[in-house]
């Protein structure tokens, strides 16, 4: 499936593009033939990141923006489509988490997650949409959700992040009915625990926090960059043409081992379940 021409000259423009699994998508779509825009707010971060990824003449134009200042957003799709004529694929990458108490929560601190996860998806999704609409362009949007909104269950001590996931969720599903008239095809993408330097120091700041996420996948590791950018580029190609609303799981069975109510004796040894059946011979 993935030959080299997958998704040739397709426009993508991801935000959050120039780290971690956005940059690790990114370089995945451009060795398969695409045109890449890349956006954050961090000019300097965009730059390096273009510059390392366009070697070997591919193609990539990099343009700050502050996804939480709709202002900014319409000004950043002006000039990616200033540059490349338009845009193809918007992948909704840009997101903020961190854990903490609920309780310690200051509404500045919500915001911080809300305004970038819900409200910059939202607005970036308007004004890429809004556009197709009115040239009667078709497209794809790919949303970066995480397995504790697309299972309903939220989370504990991400409760800004699982409400504003959750509500990215719903817009992925809402749209996917109400602008498929319009040839616009809504997907997303629930990842588990991936490694990556901004995340990860946030959310397992310690080896014991970060032993004690892996310990809860089935497959016992993290997902690697390149898996996830594999599936997007799926998704966002045009062999997932019939593929609209969902959204795809990818934890190593993270969210599965959780939903179990006895799914915790996985780790359970022998000799215990040894112990175990005597003592239900025994209830008879």
């Amino acid at each position: 499936m993935f030959v080299p021409d997958l998704l040739k000259d397709k426009v993508i423009l991801i935000t959050g593009g120039g780290t971690g699994l956005g940059r690790a998508m990114g370089e995945r779509f451009l060795e398969l033939g695409a045109k890449l825009a890349i956006t954050s707010r961090r000019e300097e971060v965009l730059k390096q990141a273009a510059e390392e990824m366009s070697q070997g003449g591919k193609e990539v134009f990099y343009t700050p923006c502050d996804v939480r200042r709709p202002d900014q957003v319409a000004d950043m799709v002006d000039r990616v489509i200033a540059h490349y004529g338009r845009i193809d694929v918007l992948v909704n990458n840009a997101a903020g988490n961190f854990i903490s108490p609920t309780e310690r929560l200051s509404p500045r601190a919500v915001d911080a997650v809300l305004n970038i996860v819900l409200h910059g998806t939202f607005y970036c999704t308007l004004e890429v949409g809004k556009r197709w609409i009115n040239e009667k362009q078709p497209g794809v949007m790919l949303n970066i959700v995480t397995t504790y909104a697309s299972s309903g269950s939220g989370s504990a001590y991400v409760v800004p992040s699982a409400a504003a996931k959750a509500g990215v969720l719903a817009i992925t599903r809402s749209l996917a009915v109400e602008w498929a008239k319009y040839g616009i095809r809504q997907v997303a993408i629930a990842p588990g625990p991936f490694p990556t330097e901004g995340a990860w120091s946030r959310l397992a700041p310690t080896p014991e926090l970060s032993e004690g996420m892996i310990r809860k996948v089935p497959l016992r590791r993290t997902g690697e960059k390149h898996e996830l950018a594999n599936l997007a580029a799926y998704l966002i190609s045009d062999y997932a043409a019939y593929i609209n609303g969902e959204v795809v799981t990818i934890d190593g069975g993270e969210w599965l081992q959780g939903a179990g109510e006895f799914n915790s004796l996985v780790d359970l040894p022998a000799e215990m379940w040894d112990k175990l059946a005597e003592l239900t011979r025994q209830g008879k």
